[in-house]
């Protein structure tokens, strides 16, 4: 908790909606709702002319209509929106190197890290320089909140909605959020809030009147405890400029119940493929497969299964959600279906070596670049297209003469393996920036007195590297040497 209301959080006002607007004249004054058109379609962002009939984001589209006939209603333009909110976190990070972005329209800015306020007045005025520079910039307007803390920060923004500046002065913290509602809290949900209101307590004040002793009977321990230093005010979470996605998932709404299950698995490999794409584009691969079904009577299941290591093959992860679907009845329909990866990793752990090339016949021809010859099962997209090269380490007993000489790259610059070398295979993983000595290598030991088809994972961290040269490996989990 700071002295200072330095921390700066920025939530643009109805921002789809407002983008239509800004970029459709026509637009302007009118109720425009965004979202998807079809029957089971929601709201995204309804403008604030429409909040007055009553809609509202995840609102049913069917209802929004019926509130608001003539209103404009949009399906939503992400490419359109992603510029503008390049526009506008550009503009934050002229104000400081801690930009947190949490989505398109939404960011917290620690003012201080950036040199451009560090009491009450040099904050409100870089406030309101921001919400006037955002204007002409973009035509849109935006909230702001300043506070000692990410949290009041973000309080402060709902509470200046719309197109408004709250600053609130270190001090005044209980008695600003004594009144306010329960569910003004980070992390009080529906659920949570039901079951305080039926112990009596429905604001802010009321938790901390309760004490920190009867919220954790009431909730859990790490619940009880966070929830009454929020009550209280207290919040020393920092700025942090970049964060690390979790997951990756995508979903689809059907206008009609699916009951055909052919179909519906059909969609669900649909899905999983579309789920890779927008992993690989992220640069991520990842170990736990999530497939989400909501059947006929809006009941929801989720069932997950945790690879033996991080994937982006597309192969894969179908696998594994049809595999998670044979696990779900799906009798009597399904209304929506979503496949998800979580557990995150920025490479490809090819921990399958072994048995690929276990069902491979001694002195069998490499598959480089062989049309057919799958690599292993949990490998990343082009490892399995294009097969592996193989080769028996120089001087072991037995070894066939490589065809390569030592150290020379063979394969794709994005997946080989040295020849001559003391592992059989090495995968550079995603990053590896070819010629540069930076990204990580995944090898499979194959040295007498080491583990056989052992899989390990290696740092290379050397920018002077030639792609030529010995490869230093640092250990993740796996010894330190060269390859």
């Amino acid at each position: 908790m700071r002295a200072a209301p330095t921390i700066l959080h920025l939530d643009m006002d109805a921002f789809y909606a407002s983008v239509e607007q800004a970029s459709k004249p026509s637009l302007q004054g009118k109720a425009v709702i965004v979202g998807g058109l079809g029957p089971r379609g929601v709201v995204a962002t309804a403008s604030y002319e429409a909040r007055r009939f009553g809609v509202h984001s995840a609102m049913p589209m069917g209802q929004a209509r019926r509130l608001c006939p003539n209103g404009a209603y949009l399906i939503p333009r992400f490419s359109l929106y992603r510029q503008v909110s390049d526009v506008v976190m550009a503009m934050l990070r002229e104000l400081s190197p801690l930009v947190e972005p949490l989505s398109l329209d939404e960011a917290f800015v620690d003012l201080e890290a950036g040199g451009v306020a560090f009491d009450s007045p040099t904050a409100r005025e870089t406030g309101e320089r921001l919400r006037a520079d955002i204007r002409a910039a973009t035509g849109l307007s935006g909230s702001v909140g300043l506070a000692g803390s990410k949290m009041l920060a973000k309080v402060a923004s709902e509470e200046a909605k719309p197109a408004g500046l709250l600053l609130i002065e270190p001090g005044t913290e209980r008695e600003l959020l004594a009144p306010m509602s329960v569910r003004t809290l980070p992390g009080v949900g529906p659920a949570t809030g039901e079951h305080l209101r039926r112990a009596g307590i429905t604001t802010v004040g009321e938790l901390v009147e309760a004490g920190e002793d009867e919220l954790v009977r009431m909730v859990g321990r790490s619940a009880g405890a966070g929830l009454y230093r929020m009550a209280l005010g207290l919040d020393d979470r920092p700025v942090v400029a970049e964060r690390d996605a979790k997951s990756v998932s995508v979903e689809d709404t059907f206008d009609v119940d699916l009951h055909d299950r052919v179909r519906i698995r059909g969609e669900v490999q649909r899905l999983a493929d579309r789920c890779v794409q927008r992993l690989r584009g992220s640069g991520h691969s990842g170990r736990t497969i999530v497939l989400k079904v909501r059947r006929y009577d809006f009941s929801t299941l989720t069932r997950s299964e945790t690879l033996r290591g991080p994937t982006d093959d597309p192969a894969v992860v179908r696998e594994a959600a049809a595999r998670l679907l044979e696990g779900v009845d799906t009798t009597g329909g399904v209304r929506l279906l979503g496949v998800g990866v979580t557990g995150l990793a920025d490479y490809t752990q090819e921990d399958l070596f072994a048995q690929s090339l276990a069902a491979e016949p001694d002195g069998a021809e490499g598959a480089a670049g062989a049309e057919g010859a799958a690599g292993p099962a949990g490998a990343g997209g082009e490892a399995a297209e294009a097969g592996a090269t193989e080769a028996e380490p120089e001087g072991a007993p037995g070894a066939r003469e490589a065809a390569e000489t030592p150290g020379e790259p063979v394969a794709s610059p994005e997946r080989r393996w040295m020849a001559g070398s003391d592992v059989r295979h090495a995968v550079y993983g995603p990053g590896w920036v070819q010629g540069s000595g930076v990204g990580r290598v995944t090898v499979r030991f194959e040295q007498p007195g080491s583990e056989p088809g052992r899989v390990r994972t290696f740092r290379v961290d050397d920018p002077e590297l030639e792609p030529s040269d010995p490869l230093p490996l640092v250990g993740e989990g796996g010894p330190e040497g060269t390859v």
